[in-house]
Formats: structure tokens, sequence, C-alpha cells
């Protein structure tokens, strides 16, 4: 049984690494063609891309853990129902139950790790990507002067470069210095000339051939109104122009370990108890409010559904007895005006509620999350593993198009319920499992179908019942023809 139990696992681990590697570089792929826009033009090293996509692909997990663990499931059972071993297995009388133990045990662990990762690595993950995206974010663009049109790309200065030639020489350039905020006061004209950045990319340094300089002075003193000009040639000069926020710095700490999905269970367990506690006393509040307020004239009858002896606070024959109509329509009046500042005070009430309870709803489906990740690869083991050993199909075709279809099915559910959840529509709880309540029973039912040998994907059983329901109905139609001819 050892080297029967080891074959398995072999079976399985082989798949199942390959799988995972494959689904996290395509949700990867998609993660970058996501974000290419915030990394293109930035002049980022290669280790600052590589460290992003590697955070990047670690919040992924969640997503290709359950399908990496369906798709194996699938084709270990599928490829040994193809090639005849699990048939022998059988024939030893060895139990499709005993056949998956091992595949359990290495399920079970691989949900373990689930769970951790859940709450040890990807919360990391989370906070790096995000100081990571924020550091990407203040950097600058690489700065590429075009030709033709004046160019303010660079602080304070404005660039005009009339054409490039071959060897990305610029010519006749105009460099207008804005820095001193004096307006167009210092102008320099060069034939040639170009540019290049710093090693650390603190100023760009901009050489021109065979130019002139023109500095203005245009500073106007009491009776003193003459304006100056200077005029400088030269046959070389280094026009240095600092720049800011050019280069790619990182942050030495990752700044974003309050986001809720940066937080582990116990940082998320210690925010749900100091947000319900602001959610209650906000409630409180409210409440009281509403008690107190004036638009209630008898504030006693807030709750007037449960008072026994409601008919003893006023006289009902009392009711719509005016003594004028204008007494009456002022009754009307003040009561719509009352109603509707209630409502306005309810809707406000509603509207500072939310800011609470949001808040609260997101740390406690981010906390049943937790657990959900370990589910979904307990419960797609349990629907891969039957599913491999009924439809006997090995490979990457038919097990990758069921396993599609079972994830999108499982995708779909965990994404609505956690939408609806954080909305306020359902419970948290019912929100982040709905999915899983989706899947146990497939899992239950293909189980059962496995361990009983079912047909459930076999072409020929479903043309085979076809053709004798046709034969049937064709034969219930031959009788009703000769009892109506006796008839």
């Amino acid at each position: 049984m050892k080297k029967l139990d080891s074959f398995i696992l072999k079976s399985f681990l082989g798949p199942f690494i390959m799988t995972f590697l494959i689904v996290i570089f395509v949700l990867m792929m998609q993660f970058l063609w996501l974000y290419i826009d915030e990394l293109v033009g930035k002049g980022l090293g290669f280790g600052v891309i590589i460290e992003f996509l590697g955070w990047g692909s670690a919040t992924l997990i969640p997503l290709a853990l359950p399908l990496a663990t369906l798709l194996a499931s699938i084709m270990t059972m599928g490829n040994m129902g193809e090639n005849n071993e699990l048939l022998a297995m059988k024939a030893a009388g060895i139990s499709l139950q005993r056949i998956i133990t091992p595949l359990i045990y290495v399920s079970v662990l691989i949900s373990i790790g689930a769970f951790f990762a859940s709450n040890d690595l990807i919360p990391v993950a989370y906070n790096k990507i995000y100081t990571l995206r924020d550091d990407i974010g203040k950097t600058k663009e690489e700065i590429k002067i075009p030709t033709g049109i004046f160019y303010d790309g660079v602080e304070g200065y404005n660039i005009r470069v009339e054409y490039r030639d071959d060897n990305n020489m610029m010519h006749n350039v105009m460099v207008y210095n804005h820095s001193g905020k004096k307006g167009n006061v210092s102008l320099t004209v060069a034939d040639s000339g170009h540019v290049a950045l710093s090693p650390d990319k603190s100023s760009m340094i901009f050489t021109l051939y065979s130019g002139v300089n023109y500095e203005e002075d245009n500073t106007k003193k009491y009776k003193d109104t003459t304006l100056s000009m200077q005029k400088i040639d030269f046959s070389r000069q280094d026009v240095i122009i600092p720049l800011e926020n050019y280069a790619f710095k990182k942050s030495d700490d990752a700044r974003y370990g309050n986001e809720t999905m940066a937080k582990g269970l116990s940082q998320l367990k210690a925010d749900r108890d100091s947000l319900s506690e602001v959610y209650k006393n906000t409630l409180n509040m409210q409440v009281q409010k509403a008690i107190n307020s004036s638009n209630l004239a008898f504030a006693y009858q807030t709750d007037s559904s449960r008072i026994e002896k409601y008919t003893g606070i006023f006289c009902p024959d009392s009711l719509f007895m005016w003594n004028s109509t204008e007494d009456q329509a002022n009754a009307y009046t003040n009561a719509a005006t009352a109603i509707n500042n209630q409502i306005s005070s309810l809707e406000f009430f509603e509207r500072e509620l939310f800011q609470s309870a949001y808040p609260l709803r997101r740390a406690i489906i981010e906390s049943y999350r937790k657990f959900t990740l370990s589910f979904a690869c307990l419960i797609f083991f349990f629907i891969g593993a039957p599913l491999g050993a009924i439809i006997r199909k090995g490979g990457l075709g038919t097990p990758m198009i069921v396993s599609v279809m079972f994830f999108v099915v499982y995708w779909v559910f965990d994404i609505s319920g956690k939408k609806l959840a954080n909305d306020g529509a359902i419970s948290p709880f019912f929100g982040t499992f709905i999915s899983s309540f989706v899947l146990v029973p497939m899992g239950v039912f293909l189980t059962i179908k496995s361990t009983r040998d079912s047909s459930l994907f076999n072409a020929d059983s479903y043309k085979i019942f076809f053709k004798n329901l046709l034969s049937k109905i064709k034969n219930f139609g031959k009788t009703i023809q000769l009892k109506r001819k006796k008839g």
C-alpha cells in the first residue's frame, strides 16, 4: 500500500505544481496588463518590476490555489481512469475511498497552508504592493523632448527643438528659463545640442553648441523705468536643470498596514471590537436623537405597538374632528412638515450610520475570508477527484474546460456575495460563504456518483438512454394506432 500511496501522491503533486504555476503566470499577465500604464515610461529598474510582480502574484493566490487544486485532482484521477489504472485498482479490491485517501491528506495540508497564506502572506503582499504603487505613482515619466513644438514637461522651462538627426543630435534649440517666474526674460538659442540625465536623475544636463544667451532685466524701481538686456555668445555651454521625482525612490517601510486587506486575523479581531463599539454608540445616539426630536409630539408613543394600554393615551373618537376648516388645514400642514422633517432626519441617520457600519462589515468579511480559501481548496478537491474518476479523461483538454466551468461558478458567487455583504444586503457570514454553500452539494453529489461507478459523463450511456426512450415512444405510438384500428 505504501507504494500505491506514493504512486498516487506523485501523480497528484506534479500536475498540482504545474497547474498552480501556469495559473499564477496567466493571472500575473492579466495583473501586469492592468497596471502596465503605471510602470511604462518611468525608467524603473528590472528589480523593481520583478518585486512588483512578485508581490502581485502573492495577492493572486486566492484565485490560483483553488483552481490548481481542482484541475490537478481532475487530471490525476482522469489520467488513472484513462490509463485503466483506476480499473486495475478496483479489480484488486481497492475502493475509490481508499485510493483517494492519500490525496485527502494532501488536500487538508493544502487547505492548512492556504489559511496561513491568507493570514500571514497575503496581508504583507497587499501592504507591500500598495506602497510600491504609491512610490511608482510619485515617479515622473522619463523626459522625451518632441520636435517642432514647445515642450513644457520640465518644470520651470520651455524647450523647443526643430529636428533631430540620425545621431540623435538636436538642431535649432530654444530654451526659455521660467524658473524665476518673471516671464520670457531668459532665452538661450543654440545651433545644436544634446541632453543627458545625471546618474541619480537629480538633474538634466543640456549641452548646447554655437549659441547666444539673452538675459533681460525687467525689474522696475521708483523713478527708474529703464530695461537692460545682456547678450552672450558661446561656442559650448552646459545648462543644468534640477529635477525632482524623476528617480524612483523606494520607501523604507510599508505604510499601508491600516488597510483592511493588509491585516491578519488578530488585527481584524481588534478592529471588529473597536468598530462594533463605535457602531453601537452611534446607533444608541441616533435612537436618543430620534426619540427626543421635536418632530415626535408624543415621545412615549415611539414603541406604541407594544404598549398594552395604548387606547388609554388618547380618545379615538376625538380624532379627525375639527372646529374649522382652517384648523384642519393647519393640522395636515403641520403633520406633513413633521413627517418630512423626520424623514430627512432618518435619511441623515442612515448616511451617518453607514460611516461606521461599512468599515465594520468589511472587517468582519475579511475575517471570514481568511477561512474561505481553505474551504474552497478542500471543496474543489472533493469535486475534482470524483469528477476525474467519472469522466476518465487526462491531460489539459477536458479537465481544463470542466475546471473553468466550476471555477467560474465559484468566482461569480464569491464576488457577488462579497459585494452584497459589503452593501449590507445580506449578512457577512452568508455573503462570504455563499460560494461554499453552492459547491458543497455539488461535491457531495459527485462523490456519491463516483463511489457507485456512475456513468454520469459517459456519452454512450446517454445515447443508449435516448435510443431506448425513442423506441418506447415509437412502440407507444404503434400501440395507440392499433387500438384505433380495432376500435
